[in-house]
């Protein structure tokens, strides 16, 4: 599959926390790093996603804010 985005972060799923209507998938990077998406439970299913899997985080976004206190 190609997709227009070009943040395509390859890494292994890490956890998955469960929830009543959404999920939250944590995938761990090469770098250490983990990026979280919260995606239906639906998605989990259908996409077959289990800790341990290898998986991409995708970022797509016409802007991005940084905020401080």
């Amino acid at each position: 599959m190609k997709l227009s985005a070009r943040n395509q972060l390859k890494g292994t799923i890490y956890s998955i926390d469960t929830g009543s209507v959404n999920d939250i998938v944590k995938i761990k990077l090469s770098s250490g790093d983990i990026i979280s998406a919260t995606i239906t439970k639906q998605s989990v299913q259908e996409l077959g996603l289990e800790v341990g899997r290898p998986a991409y985080a995708v970022i797509k976004a016409s802007s991005v804010m940084i905020a401080v206190d």
